[in-house]
């Protein structure tokens, strides 16, 4: 087993978010008091400005809100509103107290109107409280990697002297929801029909005026505000195959920050297919040659420049000197593949031997005894 130790330690991936430094040739500036400028699929850096300051957010809170709510598994249940929601200072969906209304019909109006009702009331329900939920945003905050992150509410009101996050920790978040296909449904829509167990219909249009009417490659996002955070914006863009995240806090001119943040970037790089899924070539091993595979496709945002300065490195697991053809199982990785910018690092994926094996069959004692020391916790014997 010692073999297969070393191989899985030797392909450990890494994180999703590569810090190469990245063109610097805008002529614009950003409004910003902190920025970032995050390429989706890898995490690439392509801009940032203070990034790591921890800040007040405002209502880009509710993405957290949000993607927990989704994730509950929670959204065709009914919640009823309590008091409490309705007191809720600020952006307003109108509830009642004692109304009867889809969880999944709360989230549109958290994140289109970004009713702060609407944040207490999905807290109460999917937490089972207030102080419960704030525990669920801070404990995903901690596992997707906000370093510089602090939730005390679910809706970012300045009601907390310690309810903060920086422009790089919303990018990661957002970068996480991203991932989910009902919250890109939700942040990707412009109008939203609400009906309560009463068959009261609210519309819900969103505020994102970068989705609604500012910028064609908008994918959504979220909007905030308030008298201490000032402006603040996360917003998405697709075009070209290329999906990017941009998060400005204090921004006096954010809708100038973001489409100007957008259009560079397509300006400046493409999606680059560096590891293509299956079949891997270049490989000089004789041994591996023409018979190893990665299982996903890699991509990596480059300039025109970058894309000859691109190099990469295989590893892989020395031979067993006996029984070559049960060495290597199906799932398990062989070795793996480095990519270089600049002689820095900035991915690597772990490859797999796709045969061929020649599977000898196994007499009755052999199978039985196969089967034994497998069960007894020996998956290789020599």
């Amino acid at each position: 087993m010692k073999w297969l130790m070393i191989v899985m330690a030797m392909c450990i991936l890494l994180p999703n978010v590569t810090t190469v430094k990245a063109v610097n040739d805008r002529n614009f500036s950003v409004s910003a008091q902190a920025a970032i400028l995050m390429e989706q699929s890898s995490g690439r850096i392509l801009y940032a400005k203070a990034e790591h300051e921890p800040l007040r957010i405002a209502s880009i809170t509710k993405i957290m809100t949000a993607i927990l709510a989704i994730e509950s598994g929670m959204l065709d249940e009914t919640v009823v509103v309590s008091d409490r929601a309705i007191r809720a200072e600020g952006s307003s969906i109108y509830l009642r107290a004692n109304e009867k209304i889809k969880l999944h019909d709360l989230v549109y109006g958290l994140m289109l109107r970004s009713g702060n009702d609407a944040a207490v009331a999905i807290a109460e329900h999917v937490g089972g409280s207030l102080d419960g939920f704030v525990m669920l945003m801070n404990q995903k905050a901690e596992e997707i990697g906000m370093e510089h992150t602090s939730f005390k509410n679910p809706h970012g009101l300045d009601d907390h002297e310690d309810h903060y996050s920086s422009a790089y920790d919303m990018a990661l978040l957002t970068q996480y929801a991203m991932n989910n296909e009902k919250f890109r449904t939700v942040s990707s829509t412009k109008s939203y029909k609400s009906l309560n167990l009463d068959e009261e219909i609210r519309v819900f249009k969103n505020k994102n005026r970068l989705l609604t009417e500012l910028y064609p490659h908008s994918t959504g996002g979220k909007t905030g505000y308030t008298k201490r955070a000032k402006r603040t914006l996360v917003s998405t863009a697709s075009k070209e195959d290329m999906d990017l995240i941009v998060v400005t806090i204090n921004a006096p001119s954010d809708w100038h920050d973001h489409m100007n943040l957008f259009e560079w970037a397509y300006d400046q790089y493409e999606l680059e297919a560096i590891l293509p899924k299956g079949k891997v070539e270049d490989v000089g091993d004789e041994f591996y040659r023409d018979h190893v595979i990665s299982k996903n496709e890699l991509t990596y945002p480059l300039t025109e420049s970058e894309k000859g300065q691109l190099h990469k490195k295989f590893t892989f697991l020395k031979i067993p000197e006996k029984r070559v053809e049960h060495s290597f199982q199906k799932n398990k990785p062989v070795g793996k593949v480095e990519f270089y910018l600049d002689e820095q690092l900035i991915e690597k994926m772990a490859l797999y031997y796709d045969g061929p094996f020649e599977e000898k069959k196994k007499g009755f004692w052999s199978r039985w005894f196969h089967i034994f020391i497998h069960t007894i916790g020996v998956d290789r014997y020599d």
